[in-house]
Parts: C-alpha cells; sequence; structure tokens
C-alpha cells in the first residue's frame, strides 16, 4: 500500500511516495501550465516505472493546487454573472471607497470588477431586514428573467447575493432551484453559503470569487479523477484547503474559494513540524518555487491563520494560513527598464518555456540563469539529474538582456539579480513579521521549494536573523506536509446578539446545528472527527470588525469568559482593551482527524558514501572574486557533521549555498541547522 503526495507549482510538480515498509520515492517533474493534471499522471507513470509502485495499491492521494489562485492571477475564470438585491447593483464596484494608490491620477480599480462588470450584474425585486424577516417577497419571475439575460451573455456562472441572507436563505435558496431549473449546465455560488456573515461588500466579493473559479477548479478535479481512475488508482483525491486541513474533492468543489494558497497551506504545516523537531518553534517558511515565494510565520509552534486575505491585490474574506505570496522564484525574469534600472519580477518564465539555460526555447535572463553562472547549481544535477542545464544559453541571455545594458560583466549582473531578488523577498518577510509587530531576529529561517536554499543565509543576513533550518528535504517538503495534514472542515454562521443578552441554550442549540453540517462533511470524506474547536467572532458594540476567539460551549459562564476572552485578543491585536459592551456577531466550529506530528520524511538515514563530491568555483555577494567552495552530498551527512562556510550543499530536490561565516551541522532529526 502507498500514500501520495502531490503540489504541483508553477516550474515544477513534486511527488512523494510513502510506502509502509519506511521506503520512501520522491520525484520531480516540469509542471503542465494548461494542465495540471497531465504532470501529475506522468509523474504517477515514472514512480510505477522506476520504483514498480502499481496505481493499485495506492491508499491515499493529496493533493496541493494552484488552479484556483492561477485562474485569478491570469484572469481564467469563468464568465460570471451576479445577481443581487434590487439597489445593490454597484456593491461590488463601490467597495469601500479605501483608495491604496493615494497620489495616482489614474488610479487602477481598487475592486474586483474584473470578476462581473455592471452588464453581467442585474437587480431582483427582494428583500430582507435586518432581523431575517421578510420584507418583500422575491419576485420569481425577475430570477427567472435575470437567469436568462446572464446566459444568455455568454455566463457560465451565476453569483447569488441578497442583502441579509446569512439570517434567512430562503430566498437565494428559491433563486438556486429556478436557475437550476432553466438552466442546469450553470454553475451558482450562494453568499449565504459561502460566507454566512454581515459587511455587504466583503461577502458579495468572496462570493463572485467563488463564482468565478468555481467552473475551473471542478473541471480541473474531474480530468484529475477521471485520470487517477483510468489510472487504476483506487484512492480518493484529496485537497488542500486554505486554512490547512484536507478535504475531499467533492467537498472543495462546492466551496472552491476556500482553495486559494492550497499548496502554500501545505508547505507551512511540513514547516510547523520540521521547527518542532529542531526545537524551534518559531520560525518564518520561504518557500521559494520557480514562479513565487510564498512566506509565513509560525508562532510558538501554531501557524498564523487569517480571517481575510489577498489574493491577486484584492481583500477576499476567506479562512487562510497566513501566506505572504511575492512574485519572485527561479523563473522570475530579469530585465532592464526604461530608466536604466534592474528588475526581477513578478513576470516569470515558468516551466513553458522556463529559464534559458533549460533549453526549451526561453528567451528572458532569469533567477536560475543567474545561480548558474554564479556556479552555485551543478548542470548536471538539477533536480536531481532530471534536467540538464546549458550554461551557454544562461549566459548569453544574461549578456544581451542585463549585462551589456548596464556595462558589466555576466557575473556582475547575476549577483545584481539576486540581489535585487532577495531585496523584495527581505521586504516579504517584514510584512509578515515587523509589520505585525514582531521582529524576525527572534525567528529561526525555514527555507523550502526548489529555490529556497539558496537564497537563505543571504536573507538573515540582510534581516539580522542567526539561525537558519533547512529540513531534510526542503523541496518536497510541501507535498510531504500534505500526507500530515488532518482532513478538516469549517462551518460557520451569523449569530448577531450583545453578550449581555446572550442565551448558553441557544448558542448551545446553533452549536448543534453547526456541528450536524460538519458531520456530513466529515462523512462525505469518510472520517469522524476526534477534535472539535468552537469559537465566536466578536467586536464592541458598534466596532466595524472582530476577532476570534475559542471557548467551549461546557463552560456555564459562558458570555463572561467570551468577554474576558475578546478583551485580551484585543489587547494584542491593538495594544488596548476598553471595558466597554461588546456582542457575537459569528459562530464557528472546525472538525478535524488525523494528521501527523511528525515527517518520515525526516527520518532518512544518511547513505554511505563520500561527503564532499568536488569542489568548485562560485561567486557570492563577500566574495565577487569567486573562492574555491566543498560541494558536499546532503544523503550521506550523518547525524552531528559539521561544516563551515562557504559550500554548496546538493541534494536531488534542492541546493542549499551556505556562505563565509556560516557553520552547519546536522541535528538529531536531520535538519541542517545554519548559524551565524
Amino acid at each position: 500500500m502507498a500514500e501520495i503526495g502531490v503540489d504541483t507549482g508553477g516550474t515544477f510538480t513534486d511527488l512523494v511516495c510513502r510506502l509502509p515498509d519506511g521506503r520512501l520515492h520522491l520525484l520531480k517533474t516540469p509542471s503542465t501550465r494548461q494542465d495540471p493534471s497531465i504532470a501529475i499522471l506522468r509523474g504517477l507513470e515514472q514512480v510505477q516505472l522506476a520504483h514498480g509502485v502499481l496505481p493499485g495499491d495506492i491508499t491515499r492521494f493529496a493533493h496541493g493546487t494552484t488552479v484556483a489562485t492561477n485562474a485569478v492571477l491570469e484572469r481564467k475564470g469563468a464568465t460570471l454573472g451576479l445577481i443581487t438585491t434590487q439597489g445593490f447593483r454597484d456593491v461590488l464596484e463601490i467597495g469601500r471607497q479605501l483608495r491604496r494608490e493615494l497620489y495616482s491620477a489614474t488610479p487602477g480599480a481598487g475592486t474586483p470588477v474584473f470578476l462581473a462588470p455592471r452588464r453581467r450584474r442585474l437587480e431582483v425585486p427582494e428583500r430582507l431586514a435586518a432581523d431575517g424577516s421578510v420584507l418583500l417577497s422575491l419576485d420569481e419571475a425577475a430570477v427567472a428573467a435575470a437567469a436568462d439575460a446572464l446566459v444568455a451573455q455568454g455566463c457560465t456562472s451565476i453569483a447569488v447575493c441578497f442583502l441579509f441572507s446569512f439570517l434567512n436563505p430562503a430566498h437565494e435558496l428559491r433563486a438556486a432551484a429556478i436557475i437550476g431549473a432553466r438552466h442546469p449546465g450553470i454553475a451558482v455560488s450562494l453568499s449565504h453559503a459561502v460566507d454566512p456573515a454581515f459587511r455587504e461588500y466583503e461577502r458579495t466579493v468572496v462570493t463572485a470569487f467563488d463564482g468565478y473559479v468555481k467552473p475551473v477548479v471542478d473541471r480541473y478535479l474531474a480530468r484529475l479523477e477521471d485520470g487517477l481512475r483510468r489510472a487504476g488508482v483506487p484512492a480518493p483525491l484529496q485537497v488542500m484547503q486554505s486554512r490547512g486541513g484536507l478535504a475531499g474533492a467533492t467537498t472543495a468543489r462546492l466551496r472552491p474559494v476556500r482553495l486559494f494558497l492550497s499548496g502554500p497551506a501545505a508547505g507551512v504545516i511540513g514547516g510547523r513540524i520540521v521547527g518542532a523537531s529542531a526545537a524551534t518553534p518559531d520560525v518564518i517558511t520561504i518557500d521559494v518555487g520557480g514562479t513565487s515565494a510564498d512566506i509565513a510565520l509560525i508562532a510558538s509552534g501554531r501557524p498564523m491563520i487569517r480571517p481575510e486575505a489577498q489574493i491577486a491585490g484584492y481583500d477576499v474574506r476567506v479562512a487562510m494560513v497566513d501566506v505572504n505570496t511575492i512574485g519572485a522564484g527561479g523563473g522570475s525574469i530579469a530585465r532592464v527598464d526604461g530608466g536604466g534600472a534592474l528588475r526581477v519580477g513578478p513576470d516569470s518564465a515558468g516551466s513553458e518555456p522556463g529559464p534559458a539555460c533549460h533549453g526549451r526555447g526561453g528567451e528572458q535572463a532569469t533567477v536560475t540563469d543567474a545561480s548558474l553562472m554564479l556556479g552555485w547549481l551543478d548542470p548536471g544535477f538539477f533536480a536531481g539529474g532530471a534536467l540538464r542545464l546549458r550554461a551557454e544559453l544562461a549566459h548569453d541571455v544574461i549578456l544581451r538582456k542585463v549585462a551589456a545594458p548596464l556595462g558589466m560583466t555576466v557575473e556582475q549582473a547575476a549577483l545584481g539579480i539576486h540581489r535585487v531578488l532577495n531585496a523584495q523577498m527581505a521586504e516579504g518577510i517584514r510584512r509578515v513579521s515587523v509589520r505585525q509587530g514582531l521582529d524576525p531576529r527572534g525567528f529561526a529561517l525555514l527555507p523550502l521549494g526548489g529555490a529556497g536554499g539558496l537564497h537563505a543565509t543571504a536573507l538573515a543576513d540582510e534581516l539580522g536573523m542567526t539561525r537558519i533550518v533547512v529540513p531534510r528535504l526542503p523541496g518536497l517538503l510541501a507535498a510531504a506536509g500534505l500526507l500530515a495534514a488532518a482532513t478538516e472542515h469549517e462551518v460557520a454562521t451569523a449569530a448577531p446578539v450583545p453578550l449581555s443578552a446572550l442565551k448558553l441554550a441557544s448558542v448551545r442549540a446553533t452549536l448543534a446545528g453547526l456541528n450536524a453540517r460538519a458531520a456530513t462533511l466529515m462523512q462525505a470524506d469518510g472520517v469522524a472527527a476526534s477534535t472539535i474547536i468552537c469559537s465566536a467572532d466578536l467586536c464592541y458594540i458598534g466596532q466595524s470588525y472582530t476577532l476570534e476567539v475559542g471557548f467551549d460551549p461546557s463552560w456555564p459562564d459562558l458570555a463572561d469568559r467570551l468577554y474576558a476572552g475578546f478583551l485580551a485578543a484585543h489587547e494584542r491585536a491593538y495594544g488596548y482593551a476598553a471595558r466597554v459592551p461588546a456582542r457575537m456577531v459569528n459562530l464557528r466550529v472546525v472538525h478535524s482527524a488525523g494528521g501527523a506530528e511528525t515527517l518520515r520524511e525526516m527520518a532518512l538515514p544518511a547513505a554511505v558514501g563520500a561527503i564532499e563530491k568536488s569542489r568548485r568555483r562560485i561567486i557570492t555577494a563577500a566574495r565577487p572574486q569567486g573562492v574555491l567552495a566543498p560541494v558536499l552530498d546532503r544523503a550521506t551527512m550523518p547525524v552531528g557533521h559539521r561544516f563551515p562556510g562557504p559550500a554548496l550543499v546538493e541534494q536531488a530536490d534542492t541546493t542549499t549555498l551556505v556562505e563565509a561565516g556560516w557553520n552547519a551541522e546536522v541535528d538529531a532529526a536531520m535538519n541542517l541547522v545554519l548559524t551565524r
């Protein structure tokens, strides 16, 4: 029997195959951007051919995907129509009237109007009061006419967002029934199901995003499930959700907006386990792939969960692992702008055609090309030897695109490319630490992804960090994290009431309904919850934004303890807490089952063989004239092995650059720990 974890990135698709006897098979294969499922199925074939793992032996298949995120970033979602309460057609466009570009004469759209331009936003007569009672019954003929008009415009998905539907979903449910009866093939997203909470703009946005990605995600998961079925894989497909738990593909289809940052969330789970194994519960993870860098902060062994995150620059109210994604990776394109300044990213060469040195037709200078010119990469051992790099192509493209326009050597240009990219990554790390009142110098840096190890010491030097923990398999940690994740489902509902009027019996009755819904979702995935967490969103009366407070429903003095928890949370978040009346806004339950606190991937024993493979001239910021550095084999390093920088550490999934001034040691969990 075998377990498979697959993380799809912009350049490579990573696959971890774990067998019951402890054997582990690892694979990196180029991603197929047009249809990521092709690379996954190709990877399964390679595992079967190379290691004899038969599809019928696979009992678990967990997947982290970028499909939902890429549909938004690339503007390749469904043609979406929006049906709203009469008078609220322009909520999506008006937003909060916040202007991010204060001094721009022609600022870009501050709200995601691209999801549904005004011609595809239609109103229907209906109205609920603020307590959920019906003021105006739903005009069913108007719903039918609106649906017909949107389909005539080419819409393949419709989002329905009625005022106060989170208190009474009857009108939205009836609208969905009408749309489904007239247009059975149309995807429908209902705001009370996607985001049952107050604040009309935020609920409209997240419902529109859900409708925008729903057909894309549905088609992708259907293709992948069909491909797995045809290949003979009996295991059900599980997909990583934004907040770090797995869900079955059927459930994921129902709420695709919860798949944003699916892949990065798996990397954070792996990072948390690795940090704990190195006795370092406070870590900042940076997952550097081919297209982007995903940065997250883990404090006291717990990843930070945000109730709202940004996708493509827009706020989306979905609970997510707090990951800051920037366009910086091995495939980031370097260029000289019209003013003569060197720019790196956010555009990426991706996997098709990829960096010039891949030899697949890439004609832009990238960070990977620069790394090759600095001697940091072995042309014959890239991705474990799966792809041979061509140094002459990298040299030519950097010379033409960067070095010659700036009047410098290729090596100087390559160093400059890394300096610019590292500055962008350092700012990304500050965004999750300094800007939240946390000093990064008190954290360890945990690099992962195929390129994380090449940037780790430079970033730590820039930020004053003195400890780096490099996992045993950094390039495949996100895929391994998928196999350590729990199956998890979150269900929430609006429960507006002042704490002074809170009735314990009413709260328990509402929780019973939420628990029943969550249990149904868990049952659909074939598991029963082993952990149930309850929480409430609270705010001061008159305050617009809430804070989440966990609680135990068995508390007899629930209102008092919720209030005390809210004051403590407010003090942490804002630096003060006033003892004035507060209210409950939402109730939430999270059911989870399974999960692991260790990664078997970390327990890989040292292989037999020489630790030093060779010596190679490398160029670094501290040694711009070059230095002869040892090239070490990570696979043969035993526990306790120590060495100083400068050095290169090679392994099948990544290369780690240990710069001068850093010392390295392999700890008991097979992590490579670097200290200054």
